[in-house]
């Protein structure tokens, strides 16, 4: 089974990042043949800032890595050094209707934002789509969020399929458990482009002030909470905290006697104890880049290998070969 993940330099990453993409991924090593890249032509479509992109980019394989991403058992690169990528993008274009991508929820949701509409934006299934199937993919983890582009994959493969005969893969969404979308500090999922992210790898200081500020009803710690489970530090609690002590603080918000000021000390602790050992991996990786570069240049190198193999047999099938 080959597994095939992708996350966008286009920011600092945060808890929605990890716990909805990053840790599933992580585990999913031991699963199968894991390809796991950092999207830098996906950034592409919102920011354009180049040193900027570079600078996320090693970040990217720095807080990856430091998680416990492990190359000798996943094939870890950047996008951009599978230049076969974009190839296969353009000959699945010409078989994409744009009903298709004018039907996908995320451009919707942007447009709806007020974000400017640009083609890489409304083109981005299409290039997620070469991602998944330039490696013969066979499974996807993503989100619920973003179940709809593995969907635009699969079609586009079996049109494909269906017009020059079989030469793809088709691909299986594997949907993320209860916490695949995570809370951002406004209660909307958290996201770099909505300004709510709590990063992973956070100054002390910044990240305590920015947990300290989520802001909480008007009830005095001695009114009972019934609708606690509700609460975002509560939810989020739960991700960093053992099950047991969220519990706890989740009962006793509910008994009343609690207030939130407590509530929010508990959750910048255990989010700071969750991600020591972590944090000091990190700060390893960052005094060592050569190795962390080596370790992409060599994911690089076994991913072209595929790539290239899977984009013959489309260019031979299409007959541009």
């Amino acid at each position: 089974m080959r597994i095939l993940s992708g996350i966008q330099p286009s920011g600092t990453l945060h808890l929605g990042n990890y716990f909805g993409m990053m840790k599933p991924s992580i585990t999913l090593q031991d699963e199968g043949d894991a390809y796991y890249f950092i999207a830098n032509y996906h950034s592409m479509t919102s920011l354009f800032d180049a040193d900027q992109r570079r600078q996320n980019t090693i970040n990217v394989a720095l807080d990856f890595l430091a998680c416990g991403l492990d190359p000798k058992r996943t094939v870890f690169f950047r996008q951009s050094d599978v230049p076969e990528v974009t190839e296969l993008s353009w000959i699945l274009s010409t078989l994409t209707p744009m009903g298709l991508l004018e039907r996908c929820h995320s451009y919707k949701d942007k447009l709806a934002r007020g974000v400017s509409p640009n083609h890489g934006l409304f083109a981005y299934p299409v290039l997620m789509a070469a991602d998944i199937l330039i490696y013969d993919s066979n499974v996807v983890p993503v989100g619920k969020d973003q179940k709809q582009h593995v969907e635009v994959t699969r079609d586009i493969a079996i049109k494909f399929n269906q017009e020059y005969g079989e030469t793809f893969v088709i691909p299986e969404p594997r949907i993320g458990g209860d916490v695949a979308v995570i809370p951002g500090t406004d209660g909307q999922k958290m996201s770099k482009s909505y300004g709510n992210t709590i990063d992973i790898f956070g100054e002390e200081k910044a990240t305590r002030k920015k947990i300290m500020s989520l802001v909480m009803d008007s009830r005095s710690p001695a009114e009972p909470k019934p609708d606690a489970d509700k609460n975002i530090a509560i939810q989020l609690l739960k991700l960093v905290a053992p099950a047991e002590v969220a519990g706890e603080v989740e009962a006793r918000l509910r008994a009343g006697g609690f207030g939130y000021g407590d509530l929010k000390k508990a959750l910048f602790e255990h989010y700071w104890n969750y991600f020591a050992p972590a944090r000091a991996k990190r700060a390893e990786l960052a005094a060592n880049l050569d190795y962390v570069n080596g370790v992409l240049n060599d994911g690089a190198a076994r991913a072209r290998a595929v790539a290239r193999t899977v984009l013959n047999r489309a260019r031979k099938a299409s007959g541009i070969d």
